[in-house]
């Protein structure tokens, strides 16, 4: 029920006007979201960077239907990457890419070929490209694009989900030397046949993850903001004797600041996920439909800094 509620919100341009014109919804977004414009973003990755942050950024836009739409896409990242070399924000700041907004659902040449325009402005830019993951019917694809990428582009960045039942396996796949990997938990709802459905189930799968990265030869990417799995990332980066440039921790843009402030101040490289971009209302509303519970988790974000 919940669930339907969002979505019907999602599609509703009044609702939209009503969150991005109410004193306390505005509020909430500009905590989660840079802002709809490529300025609102550099503007954001500046502050993050003079506090010591890398950056990885995100230009909203998942519901690509046309050729037209994907390719308006990769023409924001081509600007917003030659913009963000040019203000010397490179390579401190990258760009992660979500392969449906490039045209991977009706057209998977064309999200390839619009992928490796941004790797290829991105290496000119001094800087990397990381390949979001969505829902699993999109895993595979995913993963076979990261592969032809990374022929030319090495550096190509990818993304795995502790909730996956098959993300153990794709850990030893991709923990090898120069392979980057942000490890998450994973935000969409999957079926009980592909994902572990308790939150135990699903902390235990990413400390299991977490080990097949570290004890291995590539650049592991923790991305969590529970504290009891960003004890066990420094305690397993000690034990398996990884400096801080061996790995980074990663955290979404306005959750827990005082955190990301002290794992920098321990000397660990800490990455915000800055998203931006006028489908910043969609952006928010399907993170919530997907799992009512990401509610709760924005709501208690907003109380706490910690």
């Amino acid at each position: 029920m919940l669930r339907s509620v969002i979505l019907a919100a999602s599609r509703s341009s009044r609702v939209e006007r009503l969150v991005a014109t109410a004193p306390f919804t505005r509020d909430v977004v500009r905590r989660f979201v840079a802002g709809a414009k490529t300025d609102d973003a550099l503007r954001a990755t500046r502050e993050l960077v003079d506090d010591g942050l890398a950056v990885t950024l995100d230009n909203l836009g998942e519901d690509t239907v046309t050729p037209d739409q994907a390719n308006a896409i990769r023409d924001e990242y081509l600007r917003l990457l030659k913009l963000l070399a040019g203000a010397g924000l490179t390579p401190a700041a990258e760009v992660s890419v979500k392969l449906s907004a490039l045209g991977q659902t009706f057209d998977e040449q064309l999200a390839y070929d619009n992928a490796r325009a941004i790797s290829a402005a991105a290496d000119e830019a001094g800087t990397t490209v990381t390949l979001d993951m969505e829902d699993h019917t999109t895993t595979d694809s995913t993963l076979d694009i990261l592969a032809k990428l990374r022929k030319d582009h090495p550096s190509t960045g990818a993304v795995l989900q502790a909730y996956l039942r098959r993300t153990e396996s794709d850990c030893r796949e991709l923990a090898s030397a120069g392979s980057r990997v942000r490890l998450c938990k994973g935000a969409y709802k999957e079926p009980e046949s592909v994902a572990y459905q308790s939150a135990r189930e699903v902390d235990k799968s990413y400390v299991r993850c977490l080990n097949i990265l570290m004890s291995g030869d590539g650049y592991p990417m923790l991305a969590t903001h529970d504290p009891r799995l960003i004890a066990i990332g420094e305690d397993r980066a000690r034990w398996f004797d990884r400096g801080p440039e061996r790995f980074e921790f990663q955290m979404l843009y306005g959750i827990r600041p005082e955190e990301q402030a002290r794992l920098v101040g321990e000397g660990y490289t800490v990455r915000t996920y800055l998203p931006y971009g006028e489908d910043w209302y969609g952006y928010l509303m399907r993170r919530l439909a997907e799992r009512p519970a990401n509610l709760a988790f924005f709501g208690r974000a907003l109380i706490s800094k910690k």
